[in-house]
């Protein structure tokens, strides 16, 4: 064999490793099946599913029409949901009221009523316009230009809009006293939740102390069973805390020398919350009401209905839309997904529970032409292990989700992640990610990656390394 010949043939073969190491999908589906084989995959199932973002093609798909547990990538669907039924302007309204009458020397008899309209964000610390200082102070202020100046009634908080189940069907117990597992209610206060600053000790009697809770909650009893866990162990507290209840246990453990302050517990009625700190604020400043606050879904308890308005005092407006799932996917607040589920049902004109929530849902992709089957979901945030849906199915609502003019102000809401544009989920053993990619060349991929069930730690780690074959 000449000389040229040989260097021909060895060309070819050169050219076609290179080609066969450069093409990501080959990378992937290589990438793919190490994760298969990994120790920590032997028990679990992996859907993948990667499009091409400008026509939708499947390159690559793997248990791809399987149902999955989808953790807080689920989000990514409630946002496009919500965006789509909603608009991306759409805000909810809080409404201060008052019923009975005002006399001529300010004294008012009759209540004083928080109208809760859905709003998650009454109270949070996310934006200017919604810090709880500034909507008390702004209540206060329409009380004293109205000429309140004594209220012989009570305080309500009026949660009524939403009926009286806040947390979704299927969440489990050791999430629904926790920050993270607050139910949705149409009266909403500082995202539902209250921190607990804690002290790992060394001693036997009192091996975890709780240093304050921030704010006071003097209506709650907290009782503490945490152990200390050894330097390093971190954060396994829990809070046992039902929806209308008034005691907490803090079960677990937490670590010596641990840098977090605390934990984040969620308040069991934030419409009483509400309603509290009002009259607290209001005392201070010598507007004082003897009785204690309420809430409907109380009175409702106790067969007692909330009296007709009288007159309205001041109407506050939530964010818009797109603000709201800025920080809905970014920081995957699960609160924001269960008032948006309960929210695309009571707008269409529907009961507004979640179940409802979850079939508008459902309903509204399958007009768009998704299977219905891909879609068996039960909540709004996923922290529900129940919800369940296909990678495939997820993948092509991110692919048409690309067509709408809301598109820019979901994709920024997406975190950054690996270097791509992904939400993130886990719960219990699954851990998953959804979202956009575009290569240096300009390609644009759609990626969902799931992992159900598996064993072990570090498993992001090995999700990544498939996904950086798109690289």
């Amino acid at each position: 064999m000449n000389i040229v010949r040989k260097t021909a043939i060895l060309s070819l073969l050169i050219l076609h490793q290179f080609a066969y190491a450069q093409n990501p999908v080959e990378k992937l589906e290589r990438a793919y099946q190490v994760l298969k084989d990994d120790a920590q995959a032997k028990h679990a199932i992996i859907g993948l599913c990667v499009l091409d973002a400008n026509t939708g093609k499947l390159l690559l798909g793997k248990n791809e029409e399987v149902g999955l547990a989808t953790a807080s990538t689920l989000k990514t669907i409630t946002s496009a949901t919500a965006f789509s039924l909603l608009g991306k302007d759409f805000q909810y309204q809080t409404t201060l009221a008052y019923s009975g009458n005002l006399g001529p020397d300010g004294t008012l008899k009759g209540d004083l009523i928080i109208i809760g309209g859905g709003d998650p964000t009454l109270g949070s610390w996310r934006y200017e316009n919604t810090k709880e200082n500034y909507i008390l102070q702004q209540w206060v202020t329409a009380i004293q230009k109205a000429g309140i100046k004594k209220i012989e009634g009570k305080i309500i908080g009026d949660d009524s809009i939403w009926g009286s189940q806040s947390t979704p069907d299927g969440w489990i117990w050791q999430d629904i006293g926790n920050y993270y597992g607050a139910g949705a209610s149409a009266l909403s206060w500082r995202e539902n939740q209250f921190d607990i600053h804690l002290k790992a000790n060394t001693s036997t009697v009192q091996p975890v102390s709780i240093l304050k809770v921030v704010p006071e909650m003097p209506y709650l009893k907290i009782v503490n069973e945490l152990k200390a866990g050894a330097e390093g162990s971190g954060d396994h507290a829990y809070s046992y805390l039902p929806p209308d209840g008034n005691l907490a246990y803090l079960r677990g453990t937490w670590a010596l020398g641990i840098s977090k302050p605390g934990v984040s517990t969620a308040v069991p009625n934030p419409a009483y919350d509400a309603a509290f700190r009002l009259q607290d604020t209001l005392k201070k400043i010598g507007i004082a009401t003897e009785i204690q606050p309420t809430t409907a879904r109380l009175m409702a308890a106790n067969q007692q209905t909330v009296p007709a308005v009288q007159r309205k005092l001041i109407t506050t407006n939530s964010p818009t839309l797109s603000e709201i799932i800025y920080w809905f996917n970014k920081k995957s607040v699960n609160l924001y997904g269960e008032h948006l589920l309960k929210t695309l049902a009571w707008k269409s004109g529907k009961i507004p529970t979640t179940a409802n929530g979850a079939q508008t849902e459902i309903n509204f992709w399958t007009e768009k032409g998704i299977d219905k089957y891909a879609l068996n979901i039960t909540d709004g945030s996923g922290l529900s292990p129940a919800t369940r849906v296909t990678p495939m199915a997820m993948a092509e609502i991110l692919f048409q989700s690309q067509k709408e003019n809301w598109f820019p102000d979901f994709y920024r809401s997406l975190p950054d992640n690996n270097g791509m544009k992904l939400k993130s989920g886990s719960i219990a053993d699954v851990s998953a990610y959804a979202g956009y990619y575009t290569d240096k060349s300009g390609n644009k991929y759609i990626i969902v990656i799931n992992i159900n069930n598996y064993n072990g730690s570090g498993i992001n780690k090995k999700l990544f390394k498939v996904l950086d074959a798109l690289k």
